[in-house]
């Protein structure tokens, strides 16, 4: 039940003006991700801004999103909540709506019990065919996922098949990865850690970075399973800078601010997200221009 190799956008939801989702130039980034070599689309994810958007809402861009994708690479649905009936509806609908596989968010703010955490996860996964990966980014969620709870899960459903990890420790990745066997899918959760990601057998990145610079984070996925260690190693340091800007203010912030400094008028944030502050909106254009993404 592989779900992809390689690097994966955690795409945007562009607006229009009104704070309406912005189908049309939604269609555009697809395709602009699409002929950029992107590995996979990762739609109403935290950086599709998916805790602003209705159910609803939800789930008619999670099916515009299969639509114009068209099976030309995996379409993956966020459906994490705080509430497991209510992830295990957006997941049912997500399926129904021809998803190939789903991002599952540890619930927030409830901060539950490792044994809470395998059952929410349980109820979820059972209630579809499809695959799931587990999300485990504590500093935006109050709860870590740790690696025997991980492999519980993996070993009492049938359809869990990997993790995106941010919790930006590595030996704890690392820990996970030991008890877990090879067909167990890892991808990284933070940009500036795809390269430590993959050498603990790692498959890939689902990637803010990716809306911005496409074919270059596909890059330094392909070019260290190729086995060109050192061009992605270099690869990863030179997008340093631009990463760290990307994340001077809460995701998806700054990449909505920087898709639109590349004339993708990706138009505004929905509150409580609010623009960025100049200081650091002139960190990011100085962080764009110097990895050639703007003059």
């Amino acid at each position: 039940m592989s779900v992809f190799t390689g690097a994966g956008v955690a795409i945007v939801t562009p607006m229009n003006a009104d704070g309406s989702v912005n189908y049309e130039k939604l269609a555009e980034l697809l395709e602009f991700q699409i002929n950029n070599q992107t590995d996979s689309i990762i739609i109403c994810g935290t950086t599709g801004e998916a805790a602003t958007l209705s159910e609803q809402e939800h789930i008619d861009v999670v099916k515009f999103c299969v639509d114009q994708v068209k099976g030309r690479i995996p379409v993956i649905a966020g459906t994490g909540s705080n509430c497991t009936a209510s992830a295990v509806e957006l997941s049912v609908k997500a399926e129904q709506t021809g998803a190939d596989a789903l991002l599952c968010v540890t619930p927030y703010y409830n901060k539950a019990t490792q044994s809470g955490l395998v059952a929410h996860f349980k109820n979820v996964a059972d209630s579809v065919k499809i695959p799931v990966i587990l999300y485990n980014v504590p500093s935006r969620t109050g709860c870590n996922l740790l690696p025997d709870t991980v492999a519980t899960i993996v070993k009492e459903t049938k359809n869990v098949v990997g993790i995106k990890e941010a919790t930006g420790n590595l030996s704890q990745i690392a820990k996970l990865m030991s008890i877990m066997d090879s067909n167990f899918e890892l991808y990284s959760g933070n940009d500036d850690q795809i390269v430590p990601i993959l050498s603990l057998g790692g498959k890939g990145v689902i990637s803010v970075l990716s809306n911005v610079a496409p074919r270059q984070t596909h890059e330094i996925v392909a070019d260290y399973l190729k086995g060109d260690v050192q061009s992605a190693c270099r690869k990863q340091l030179d997008a340093i800078e631009l990463i760290t800007a990307l994340f001077c203010e809460v995701n998806p912030i700054p990449v909505k601010h920087a898709l639109n400094l590349m004339g993708m008028d990706v138009g505004p944030l929905r509150l409580p997200l609010s623009p960025m502050e100049p200081a650091n909106l002139e960190k990011l254009r100085k962080a764009m221009v110097n990895y050639g993404l703007i003059k």
